[in-house]
């Protein structure tokens, strides 16, 4: 089993920034993609960024260029440095981990941060 703990969420004005944190324990086997993704009301929940153990890396066309995924392995933990926050931004913070392999592929999910961005 694989938990996975965010933190970093809350509440801030339009043009600040954020960083949020999601640590993994448990089973990690090394060859693995953490990413967060996003939920607002009433939307389906939408990839934010992505990062593979190898360090590439996938944004969507909405934050990139203002946010920035990163990685420690040896901790497990990945990291999200959001700047120039908008209200459209605003929404439930999820951190994901796939793995590809091993007992996979499966997805692990954790609790979700709220991030709210007022205008």
């Amino acid at each position: 089993q694989v938990q996975l703990v965010e933190s970093g969420g809350g509440l801030v004005q339009a043009g600040e920034s954020l960083r949020l944190s999601c640590a993994a324990s448990g089973s990690i086997f090394s060859i693995n993609t953490m990413g967060w993704y996003r939920q607002s009301p009433g939307k389906p929940r939408e990839l934010v960024a992505s990062i593979t153990n190898t360090g590439s890396t996938n944004y969507a066309a909405s934050v990139k260029g203002r946010c920035t995924i990163s990685r420690d392995n040896a901790k497990n933990t990945v990291y999200l440095q959001m700047n120039c926050l908008n209200p459209e931004d605003t929404a439930v913070y999820y951190c994901k981990i796939h793995f590809p392999y091993g007992l996979g592929p499966v997805d692990y999910w954790g609790q979700g941060t709220q991030v709210t961005v007022s205008s």
